[in-house]
């Protein structure tokens, strides 16, 4: 029986979550399955992949085949490299407690990398939320402005200036004289 590690959807549509599996390979994507190994959710960002190590290198040590994307997951945590590791410790290339060493410190520095990447998204929406804030700041000012001078404008515009009351008054007192004569 060929078995595989792989991926059966789960969630909505649209929003699909999916649980890795090891699974004979006859069966169907979303069927029977030997051995729920854990989860993978792609929407959030990184991507969340929660999943029981030590029972997917043992379905790796025993020849479970996995999938392309499963081999990217696991590679990517680390599960791989502890099985190239186990095969030097096997071969007696290398010892344990070597491999151990080696894989402690790859993990390490890969938890690092992944922490940084949160928190440089973080930072980056962060970021980006005070640059929009500054921007709807800007606009707001500029429409308070305009408003304000088409207001002085309007203002203006219903005031008559003194200068043109008086001249509009001298004329006529001009006039009622003349009148008279």
């Amino acid at each position: 029986m060929a078995v595989k590690i792989r991926l059966a959807r789960r969630g909505r549509k649209k929003a699909a979550t999916y649980d890795i599996v090891v699974a004979d390979a006859r069966a169907p994507r979303d069927g029977r399955f030997i051995e729920k190994l854990g989860t993978y959710n792609p929407q959030t960002n990184p991507a969340t992949i929660n999943y029981d190590a030590d029972r997917a290198f043992y379905w790796m040590m025993t020849g479970a085949q996995p999938t392309d994307t499963v081999r990217a997951m696991l590679s990517y945590r680390g599960v791989l490299y502890r099985r190239h590791l186990q095969l030097g410790v096997d071969k007696g290339a290398i010892t344990q407690e070597v491999a151990d060493e080696r894989f402690n410190a790859w993990k390490e520095e890969k938890d690092a990398k992944i922490e940084g990447k949160r928190t440089g998204l973080v930072d980056a929406k962060a970021t980006a939320k005070q640059a929009a804030f500054a921007a709807e700041t800007k606009v707001k000012e500029a429409r308070s402005e305009a408003q304000r001078q088409k207001a002085a404008a309007l203002l203006a515009a219903n005031t008559p200036a003194p200068a043109a009351e008086e001249a509009t008054e001298a004329p006529a007192e001009e006039a009622a004289p003349e009148a008279a004569e």
